[in-house]
């Protein structure tokens, strides 16, 4: 086996340019692309708890930023979504980032987007 601490040694002597020849030579040897494993290396934990994030992500809440233009409309809307009853939905309605639904999956939450911006809310998942 070879000895380590040579090998150690000879690499530290080389310049960035040889070090970048020598990537290029093993790649080619061993049929390997050294650029994912140190992207995956770079990026450390910090980008596999955002990638799980991003795959966990099944329940959403429908927040209303507010009520738009067509405030009748978006209680009626609410309503349908909520079973609330005119007080509830007309105050929840008025209020800056109330949430409309909660938890609920991804096709409810698009679909309830959609009818409240329909009816001129303004709303976001979150």
């Amino acid at each position: 086996m070879a000895d380590m601490e040579k090998i150690v040694e000879q690499l530290s002597a080389l310049s960035v340019l040889e070090a970048a020849e020598l990537v290029k030579m093993l790649e080619e040897k061993w049929g390997v692309s050294a650029a994912a494993p140190v992207a995956a290396v770079a990026a450390g934990p910090a980008a596999a708890a955002a990638e799980e994030e991003t795959e966990e992500k099944t329940e959403f809440d429908v927040v209303i930023k507010g009520p738009g233009p067509k405030k009748i409309e978006v209680i009626k809307v609410i309503r349908q979504l909520t079973s609330l009853g005119l007080v509830e939905a007309k105050n929840m309605a008025e209020t800056a980032d109330a949430k409309v639904l909660e938890a609920v999956g991804k096709d409810v939450a698009n679909d309830a987007k959609a009818k409240l911006e329909a009816a001129g809310a303004e709303v976001v998942l979150a």
